[in-house]
């Protein structure tokens, strides 16, 4: 089956290179061009007919791919190429076929073009227009800042910890702490859940109801009954074992295989 397609792609060599990862896979797609900006974008989907799919790098030189389909008429699926986290990305999966985290894979490449030929290549399947709300929601998450430092008090004495200093935060008597790479435990004035929202999911995780942890402080996962996972952390604070629910393995392991 002959395919079209166009990559967009700031990136030089990301371009060529997926480029050539394309044709690997399948030699009757050709490639139409190889833009690498918004408003190169918008001005080809107006003058040229939609390809069979679309490869949108997420950060352009000139702003978020999102935005060209605010500003031209894509009538195409699309997969998405990008370096940021798989947990931004859940945002707007649904408007798209895939998304392909960089450095890509030839095997990842694959596995979207053989979801995009069953889901479009044996007959015409209409293309969803985009719900552009779901997208300004996943620009927000992508742009979002996270917190990078906290508050702390030693006595009379105030100073900053940086996130990336942070071992783990645990709940303890109602009262929130921190616990530093270098063994200091600190009282911070939040409660678990609102950590979860200001802490870069890419590098901490809510085990359960009384920790957070980063991936450095992680010292063992092993498999424990019913499913579920036992986590070891630097200097743990009681001796009570931190499992990991049945219902969030999964999560925690994809969040291990970044």
């Amino acid at each position: 089956m002959k395919l079209t397609s166009i990559i967009i792609e700031d990136e030089e060599l990301a371009a060529e290179r997926l480029a050539d990862m394309i044709v690997s896979y399948d030699t009757n797609i050709t490639i139409l061009a190889q833009l690498d900006s918004v408003e190169d974008a918008v001005k080809w989907f107006a003058e040229n007919k939609s390809p069979d799919v679309a490869f949108f790098d997420i950060q352009l030189a000139d702003g978020l791919s999102f935005e060209i389909f605010e500003q031209a008429d894509i009538q195409c699926p699309v997969i998405f190429t990008t370096a940021y986290d798989a947990y931004a990305l859940k945002a707007f999966k649904v408007n798209s076929i895939d998304y392909l985290l960089k450095p890509i894979k030839a095997e990842d490449l694959a596995q979207a073009m053989n979801k995009y030929k069953e889901r479009f290549g044996k007959q015409q399947t209409e293309i969803q227009l985009p719900d552009l709300g779901v997208f300004q929601q996943a620009m927000q998450m992508i742009t979002r800042k996270y917190k990078t430092r906290f508050m702390v008090k030693a006595g009379s004495k105030i100073s900053a910890v940086p996130s990336a200093e942070v071992d783990y935060f645990f709940s303890q008597h109602k009262v929130t702490w921190l616990r530093t790479k270098a063994g200091k435990k600190h009282e911070v004035d939040y409660k678990l859940e609102q950590l979860e929202q200001l802490l870069d999911p890419s590098q901490f995780f809510r085990l359960n109801r009384k920790y957070i942890t980063s991936i450095d402080a992680i010292t063992s996962v092993t498999a424990y009954s019913n499913s579920r996972l036992k986590v070891l952390l630097h200097r743990p604070e009681e001796s009570e074992d931190i499992l990991i629910s049945r219902e969030k393995v999964k999560s925690f392991k994809d969040w291990m295989d970044q």
